[in-house]
């Protein structure tokens, strides 16, 4: 062991820029200074040792001039002294004035002041001599009946620690404290008692909380966690133990402490999977997550109910505890709302479901009376895809759910009306029953809704699904209330020239008047010029997304108008009907490409637009049956098929899902009895405690694959050449935000090498957390450095360095071995993750950086090259298999993945095979990547470029 990895109980900051004082100096100051320049003297003392400094001579001094001191600070300071300062000679003897510091310890543990009894005991556990401790073990016994806790806990500690170091100076510990725990009441000193017995003795810490285990709840809290750590590993090493502890378990979960709860709860899930000790631990969870007031904690918290549900058995107990789960949505966080409505979704079945659509319907009609908060919005979308999954999943709900959603169309934010309308039109298209009730509800709202793209959709689904004479009557009532007073161009100029009356303005009445032969209204320059702004709430709707210059809507109208034209003639057989229904659809259409013609909207109607509403006007002039078919028809079936590939989509990922949760168990596998189970094979089970330690320190034992190729030797880099004086390769672990460098150094030459320091140095979001300790290696020596660097960010980091060293007895300069740079592969932290294709185009348009890397490759097979690229990327394909089968020349894919930093990449592969190149012509082609920040589109561009060729195996 290195002198840099010895245990060091006192960490001491000191200013290195100060001049250290000479030995003469600090003996003045000891031996004739008042107690302020002996405290000041003695911590120049102690900082001098830690930097290596022996300083014998001032041993004497100190016993003599300040031990006899009753100063607290001194004595505080003391106690530092003697724990750092050498106490043998060099042949491990130790110091006779030593004797006289254990006598001057013996009278402190005697002391009536009960700060430097307490503070002396807690001295005593880090001292490692015995033939100090020895002279001091009554005393430190009688420690154990002062009147004052302090003390007392402190005596048991040290107690403790002399025990398990040096047993024959005190072989009856355990007895003594077991005599003591019983008579003593102060909770702390309890607890460490307690504490003591489980590690030295735990039968007889067994048959102390056997006597008194119907008080536990009214223990303290601390004493308390020690108990249901005592109670999970004697259950855990010897499972017969079970029955006695099971009920002081339950007896915990009523704990005012929320530690010894979760504690509690997550031990009693460990000893028994029996129905009522799963629903008892869930039922705690929720409490937890409902009373603790931060988020951090109900999202672990809610991390272990979302555990218990992965296990088969338990699923079916936490059904039932569904409504109490969703009980955790008055919480305001965004995310644990989200995990909560995702629990509360995989939770739910027909028992369980019509409760959980009321709380919810509940949920949605509170946000629309909440003052707008940021989170609001983005809380209302996840409600309505949950009530969306929850309808598609019981068809039964439906009916209840669409009314109360169908009110969200006219709202404000875009993205939860948007949700809502897929939604109506998965129902409208899947639930015949319920075409009726949606079709009436949506005209009820169509008047209120506010934004265009909302406007387009409901549009839609009333042309596709109007199937009565009445209702295709009221569409058509509800466009032209939307739409204002016809010729729009006439009206609007009338408007500006203030012939119309404000009042007259919205007028629905069926006007007849069409443009004159002359040609236009009036001269149209002058108006675009000096046209004065009217208050745009005035106008209609649709007339307001015109004027704005919003014609794709027109186009939708078009569309709409033309499907119900079309099925009104087949529902009225009067012909005069038939052509006032027909023209006065034409009418509309023709009068809205007279206004995007004109200069009256903001933006002139695109080409696109225009060939749409002309060809709408061709298809009611003509109306022939095969444009009746497609419109009427095939709109439904393309819509139907897409719907269809989408549930088997879902189908597919659940069943996937379920095949990796349920465990299957061969025929021939053998059954475990827990009864016939050996001990020795009980300890095979992972403990729990043990798991969590490893997972706080960073140093979580995974699963290494079965390919030897993915072993550690895999990511050791040689940082310098074999024949250089000093060799280095170094071993990089990555684990999460942190990277530890462990560092081979050997020794190549006959020489001794003084001072071998690593120097390192970071490029990119890497931060070095401290410098390694210098080192001496023998000739042909090796040692190990090790070396933390904290990450911030996903980004290509590079390490790089060198190695200084002196040699002894040379007269020259230090000499230096550069390394090789170490690049840290961005891929550690990338993790796969799926969007909505909303979402997808959302972050899209926002994000501002894009990297646009070409395709340079030998894979000759479209598929192929997609699968290469996923593998070496970490990303995941969000274009649904079914899109991507088959074969054409061209292939398109969206892929997308998330750091562990919370940060999203995008990537879209636009690929195709050259067919005039022949058939083995490899892949060409584009590949886009849009991040939030550069270093993590370029750092992706990279790694693909880098991995972009297949290597022959």
């Amino acid at each position: 062991m290195t002198a840099a990895e010895n245990v060091c109980y006192t960490l001491i900051n000191v200013p290195m820029d100060s001049e250290p004082p000479s030995e003469i100096s600090l003996k003045n100051d000891l031996e004739k200074g008042d107690v302020k320049s002996k405290t000041e003297a003695l911590k120049k003392v102690i900082i001098m040792i830690l930097n290596g400094e022996k300083l014998p001579g001032l041993l004497m001094t100190i016993i003599r001039f300040v031990l006899p001191l009753q100063d607290h600070t001194i004595k505080k300071l003391l106690l530092v002294f003697w724990e750092i300062v050498p106490k043998t000679t060099p042949d491990g003897k130790l110091l006779q004035e030593m004797i006289l510091v254990c006598d001057a310890y013996r009278k402190d543990l005697q002391h009536p002041n009960e700060f430097i009894r307490g503070s002396t005991l807690r001295f005593l556990c880090k001292l490692k001599e015995a033939e100090l401790l020895e002279p001091l073990m009554p005393a430190i016994r009688a420690c154990l009946e002062h009147r004052h806790s302090y003390v007392r806990r402190n005596a048991v500690l040290a107690i403790y620690t002399i025990y398990r170091n040096f047993e024959h100076l005190i072989p009856d510990a355990p007895e003594l404290i077991h005599d003591f725990l019983v008579n003593e009441k102060d909770a702390s000193c309890k607890r460490n008692a307690f504490m003591m017995l489980i590690h030295a003795d735990q039968d007889r810490a067994l048959d102390y909380l056997s006597t008194c285990i119907d008080q536990v709840q009214t223990f303290g809290d601390i004493l308390q966690l020690v108990i249901v750590e005592l109670i999970y590993k004697v259950c855990h090493a010897n499972p017969s133990e079970r029955a006695r502890f099971i009920r002081c378990i339950y007896n915990l979960l009523q704990s005012s402490s929320p530690a010894v709860k979760y504690e509690a709860a997550g031990t009693l899930v460990t000893l028994s999977s029996a129905p009522t000790a799963i629903k008892a631990a869930a039922q705690c969870y929720i409490d937890l997550i409902i009373k603790e007031s931060d988020n951090n904690v109900k999202l672990i918290v809610l991390d272990r109910l979302i555990e218990l549900k992965e296990h088969p058995a338990h699923e079916r107990v936490l059904q039932d505890l569904v409504m109490d789960i969703l009980r955790v949505l008055s919480t305001p966080d965004l995310e644990v709302r989200k995990k909560t409505l995702q629990l509360a979704l995989d939770l739910v079945s027909s028992r369980n479901v019509e409760e959980l659509v009321i709380v919810l319907k509940k949920e949605v009609i509170k946000t629309n009376n909440v003052t707008e908060h940021e989170d609001t919005d983005k809380y209302r979308q996840l409600l309505v895809r949950t009530l969306h999954s929850c309808s598609v999943r019981f068809p039964d709900m439906a009916a209840n759910v669409i009314p109360v959603l169908m009110e969200f169309l006219s709202d404000n934010n875009e993205a939860a009306a948007a949700d809502v309308l897929e939604f109506v039109r998965e129902a409208i298209q899947r639930f015949d029953n319920l075409r009726l009730l949606i079709v009436e509800k949506m005209l009820e709202v169509f008047h209120a809704i506010k934004t265009v793209k909302i406007y387009r959709g409901a549009l839609w689904i009333l042309g596709e699904y109007c199937s009565t004479k009445e209702d295709i009557q009221s569409v058509m009532t509800e466009v032209r209330r939307s739409l204002g007073e016809i010729p729009i161009v006439e009206s609007e100029i009338k408007k500006e020239a203030g012939e119309l009356k404000p009042e007259e303005e919205v007028t629905v009445g069926p006007t007849q008047k069409l443009v004159t032969e002359m040609g236009t209204y009036a001269t149209q320059s002058a108006l675009s010029s000096s046209r004065p702004a009217k208050k745009e709430e005035d106008r209609p709707p649709l007339r307001g997304f015109l004027l704005d210059g919003d014609f794709f809507v027109a186009a939708s109208l078009a569309t709409t108008l033309t499907k119900i034209a079309l099925r009104y003639m087949a529902l009225v057989q009067e012909k005069k009907k038939q052509n006032s229904f027909i023209a006065e659809a034409m009418l509309l259409m023709a009068t809205i490409l007279h206004l995007g013609k004109s200069s009256l909207p903001k933006k002139p109607i695109t080409d696109d637009d225009v060939d749409r509403i002309s060809l709408c006007l061709k298809v009611l002039s003509e109306c022939s049956p095969l444009m009746n078919d497609i419109f009427n028809k095939e709109c439904r079936q393309s819509l139907s098929h897409m719907l269809s590939a989408k549930l088997e989509e879902e189908k597919l990922s659940q069943k996937k899902e379920s095949e990796k949760r349920n465990v299957t168990i061969q025929p021939d596998d053998p059954i475990s009895f827990m009864q016939l189970t050996a001990k020795n094979e009980m300890n095979s089970k992972e403990d729990q405690f043990q798991l969590s330690l490893l997972a706080a320190m960073g140093t979580t034992q995974r699963k290494e694959a079965a390919d030897p190729l993915a072993s550690k030797l895999n990511k050791v880099t040689q940082l310098t050449g074999f024949s250089d004086p000093v060799y280095a390769e170094a071993y990089v672990h990555v684990n999460q935000y942190d990277i530890v460098l462990d560092v081979l150094v050997v020794n190549q030459t006959s020489d001794t090498l003084q001072n071998c320091t690593l120097e390192l140095a970071t490029l990119g979001d890497l931060k070095l957390v401290e410098k390694p300790s210098p080192l001496t290696l023998a000739p042909h020596d090796f040692a190990n450095i090790k070396a933390n660097v904290k990450v911030a960010s996903t980004e290509n980091g590079i390490i790089f360095g060198n190695i200084v060293y002196d040699v002894s007895g040379a007269a020259s300069d230090r000499n230096c071995v550069v390394l090789s740079d170490i690049h840290i592969d961005i891929m550690d932290y990338i993790q796969p993750a799926s969007c909505t294709d909303a979402e997808f185009r959302q972050m899209w348009a926002e994000f501002e950086w894009e990297n646009k890397v070409t395709v340079n490759t030998n894979i000759i097979d479209l598929n192929e090259y997609l699968q290469h690229i996923l593998k070496s990327t970490n990303m995941k394909c969000l274009t649904p298999e079914k899109a991507l089968s088959g074969y054409c020349g061209f292939m398109a894919a969206n892929l997308y993945a998330r750091s562990i930093f919370g940060e999203d990449a995008l990537a879209n592969v636009s690929i195709e095979k050259p067919i005039h190149l022949g058939p083995d012509a490899p892949v060409t082609g584009h590949i886009r990547i849009r991040a939030k920040s550069q270093g993590m589109a370029l750092s992706l561009g990279d790694k693909i470029n880098l991995s972009q060729k297949k290597t022959s195996l």
